[in-house]
C-alpha cells in the first residue's frame, strides 16, 4: 500500500483494508454494503432471538418485576407458536388478528376468555414492538394494535360495617391474633399492595407516622400509619418470640422456624377472617385498598391525592373509585340547580 499523506483521513474498509479519504467511491460502497448487510440482519433476526433481548430489557433497564417478565414471556410465546413465528419478518397484522380471533374463542373462568385478558396479550405484543423499532429493527408499527374494548371494572367492595367487624375479628391476645390484626391495620391505614406488605421488615420505625415503600415499576412512595396501626403492629412485634427480619412471619404450632409470609398466606388469613366475622363476599387483599381509596375519597381527598398514595402510574387507574363521590354530586344538585331534588 502507498505512503499516505500526513494530515489524510484514514478510513477501514468492509473487508479490513485500508484507504485514503481520496477513495471517495470506495468509502461509499463499503458503507452501502454495511447498511445492506444491517438489513439482512434485522429482516432475518430469529424471534426468540429478539423475544429474549426484550424481556432482558424489561428487566433490567426498565426494571418491570420477575413476574410481570414471566407474564411476557409466556404471552409472546403463546403468539409465536399459534402464528408461526420463526423470524422478526413473519410478524404482521394478518397473523395478529388471526390471533386475536383465537384468543376470543378461548374458555376463560366463566365462559369466553374475558377482553382485559385478551388484551394482556395484546400490551405485551405492542411492547415488543415498541423494543424492535426503538432497536432498529423493522417491523409492523405497535401503534397498528388497538386494544379491545372493556366493560368499565367493577370493584369488590365491603361495607363500613363490614370492615370493622373484619377489623375486629382478630380480637386475640395471642401472637397469631395479634400479627392478623396488625395486617389488617396496616393494610387499611395505608393502602399498601399485599406484595408490598409482605417485603416489609420489622426495623419499620414506628415512632414516625410515614415510611417509604418500594412499589410497582421499583417506584418509591411514601405511606401513612394511623395510630391505631402504630399500636397493632408496635404489640405484634413485642409479641414475638423470633428473631426474623421479615415484619409478618408465620407463627404456625410445631414449626421452630419462622418465615416471611406469601401473599397467598396472606389472602388465605384474611379469607379465614372475613368468614369469621360473616362477609358472604369475597374479601381479599386488594379489597382493603379499596377501602382505604374510597374511605379517603368519600371524606374529601383529592383524585391526584389518593392516586399518589396508592402509587398509581396512571391517573385512569385511581378513577375507577370516583363513583364514591356519587353522594357528595346529588348533594352539589340539590344544593345549586335550581329545580333541585
Amino acid at each position: 500500500m502507498s505512503e499516505v499523506k500526513p494530515h489524510s483521513l484514514l478510513i477501514i474498509g468492509y473487508d479490513n483494508t485500508v484507504a485514503s479519504a481520496n477513495y471517495a467511491p470506495f468509502v461509499l460502497h463499503t458503507h452501502s454494503q454495511i447498511l445492506c448487510d444491517t438489513v439482512r440482519y434485522t429482516k432475518a433476526m430469529k424471534a426468540n432471538e429478539a423475544k429474549q433481548q426484550f424481556l432482558e430489557y424489561i428487566e433490567i433497564e426498565r426494571g418491570r418485576a420477575v413476574k410481570t417478565v414471566e407474564n411476557y414471556d409466556r404471552y409472546l410465546t403463546r403468539y409465536f407458536a399459534h402464528a408461526n413465528i420463526h423470524f422478526v419478518k413473519d410478524i404482521n397484522e394478518t397473523n395478529i388478528r388471526e390471533f386475536r380471533l383465537w384468543l376470543n374463542r378461548q374458555p376463560g373462568t366463566h365462559g369466553a376468555m374475558k377482553r382485559r385478558t385478551q388484551n394482556y396479550y395484546l400490551i405485551a405484543l405492542r411492547a415488543f414492538l415498541k423494543f424492535l423499532r426503538k432497536r432498529g429493527i423493522n417491523s409492523i408499527p405497535p401503534e397498528s394494535i388497538e386494544l379491545a374494548k372493556v366493560p368499565e371494572r367493577s370493584l369488590d367492595m365491603i361495607t363500613s360495617a363490614e370492615l370493622k367487624r373484619l377489623l375486629n375479628s382478630a380480637n386475640g391476645p395471642d401472637e397469631k391474633s395479634l400479627r392478623d390484626r396488625a395486617i389488617f391495620e396496616l393494610l387499611f391505614s395505608t393502602g399498601l399492595r399485599v406484595s408490598e406488605l409482605c417485603s416489609l421488615n420489622n426495623d419499620i420505625d414506628l415512632s414516625l407516622d410515614e415510611f417509604s415503600i418500594r412499589g410497582k415499576g421499583d417506584k418509591v412512595r411514601v405511606v401513612f400509619l394511623s395510630e391505631t396501626a402504630k399500636r397493632a403492629v408496635a404489640r405484634y412485634i413485642k409479641a414475638r418470640k423470633d428473631m426474623e427480619d421479615a415484619l409478618f412471619v408465620n407463627v404456625s404450632k410445631g414449626h421452630s422456624n419462622s418465615s416471611r409470609l406469601t401473599p397467598r398466606s396472606i389472602e388465605r388469613i384474611i379469607k379465614h377472617y372475613a368468614v369469621k366475622a360473616g362477609i358472604t363476599k369475597k374479601v381479599t387483599p386488594h379489597v382493603l385498598r379499596h377501602s382505604f381509596a374510597t374511605d379517603l375519597l368519600s371524606n374529601g381527598a383529592d383524585i391526584r391525592s389518593v392516586q399518589a398514595l396508592l402509587g398509581h402510574a396512571n391517573i385512569a387507574t385511581t378513577q375507577i373509585y370516583t363513583h364514591v363521590t356519587d353522594a357528595h354530586l346529588r348533594e352539589v344538585h340539590k344544593k345549586f340547580h335550581s329545580n333541585g331534588l
